[in-house]
């Protein structure tokens, strides 16, 4: 799980922005939490206050530790800092795995290329390389063995080369975190198509993906406890599958998305996430996850997301109906401010307990700096 995460002068964030997943000791939705750290979270933001950039900071790691899918060059424009140009942009993940704490450190100049990389596992400096510096390119010989470090450019991580080229079964520790990386989910709820970062590679058809696992029935029932009655069919088109709604005792077939409404668009994305990749992901950031919902699906779309354990995930949104503790908690709620983002136990310094209304407290300004 990410405990911890910090970055310095990646786009709209000039100053060092920590996110910090350290949980706290409540005594009711403690299934939003899991050993000590955040496992559920939602974080709130004025527009234009850096929320979709959070999380595509948190994952640029992907970019250099993956092979799965990248994200989209134009998420990725204005890097660094307009401010700072000069400056590389840095890097800090914390994960916690069992009893075992990983630091990863690095700096980059642009997307692809890194300019340092500092691995710590339980206090142990692994690696501190330095790219462009061959009297500081250290890399414990535990975690190299004999393997000869020679890099060709540094647009490949050092730390992704040595897990590549060496038996997986010699750090059981960076495996967890080569894995978890893996399995890194990163979609938008908006209608812009299925535009995702992680988990998997290539282009997706939400039709084809739920006819194949023999999941229209169960779409039906989805729609329909979100407030959408459809009677629904799969026609072959072209070697493809397409979702067809019936009208009219099933004499009139009209292609479901020529009929759904963008929230409805906006649902099958996220059945279709669901049935495809939630019992195998390991962190999930759903960008504006509600954008075009009505209260009601919203809450039923957290409501799900909090029974998934197996998996930590982060949403934003500005819906302040989900700020309750029916579905949430103080420590598992964010808002993020100029270069700053709190949970909001940490925002204020009343003691927030069970019965307060998180809502009303943060419409009437307890919450703001």
């Amino acid at each position: 799980m990410i405990k911890h995460f910090e970055v310095e002068n990646f786009k709209g964030f000039e100053k060092r922005l920590v996110l910090d997943l350290t949980a706290r000791d409540y005594e009711f939705n403690k299934s939003l939490v899991q050993n000590d750290i955040v496992n559920k979270a939602i974080v709130y933001g004025k527009n234009g206050i850096g929320k979709s950039s959070l999380g595509i900071a948190l994952f640029d790691i992907v970019l250099h530790l993956t092979d799965k899918e990248k994200m989209q060059p134009r998420y990725l424009t204005n890097y660094v800092n307009l401010n700072a140009l000069s400056k590389p942009v840095s890097f800090q993940y914390v994960f916690q795995f069992d009893d075992d704490e990983i630091v990863y450190e690095y700096k980059k100049s642009d997307p692809y290329y890194l300019l340092s990389e500092k691995l710590t596992i339980n206090k142990q400096t692994m690696i501190d390389f330095e790219y462009f510096n061959k009297d500081k390119q250290y890399v414990n010989p535990v975690l190299a063995g004999s393997l000869n470090i020679e890099l060709v450019d540094n647009k490949l991580s050092v730390l992704k080369y040595i897990y590549r080229n060496t038996p997986t079964t010699n750090n059981q520790i960076i495996t967890d975190l080569f894995r978890f990386c893996d399995n890194m989910l990163w979609y938008r709820g908006l209608s812009d198509g299925n535009v995702y970062s992680g988990f998997t590679n290539g282009a997706s058809i939400l039709d084809e993906g739920i006819y194949q696992r023999g999941k229209l029935q169960e779409f039906e029932v989805f729609l329909r406890e979100n407030g959408l009655d459809y009677n629904l069919k799969v026609i072959p088109i072209n070697g493809y599958h397409e979702i067809y709604a019936l009208f009219d005792n099933g004499k009139t077939k009209v292609p479901f998305a020529t009929l759904a409404s963008t929230g409805t668009l906006a649902l099958q994305l996220f059945y279709f996430w669901q049935i495809t990749a939630f019992k195998d992901i390991s962190f999930l950031f759903i960008d504006e996850f509600d954008a075009f919902f009505h209260f009601e699906a919203a809450e039923n779309l957290v409501l799900c997301l909090n029974k998934k354990k197996c998996f930590q995930s982060v949403l934003t949104t500005h819906n302040t109906y989900l700020m309750t503790n029916r579905l949430t908690r103080p420590d598992c709620c964010f808002v993020m401010t100029k270069d700053k983002i709190s949970s909001l136990y940490n925002a204020t310094d009343r003691e927030l307990r069970e019965g307060h209304n998180l809502e009303k407290l943060y419409l009437g300004g307890e919450f703001d700096e």
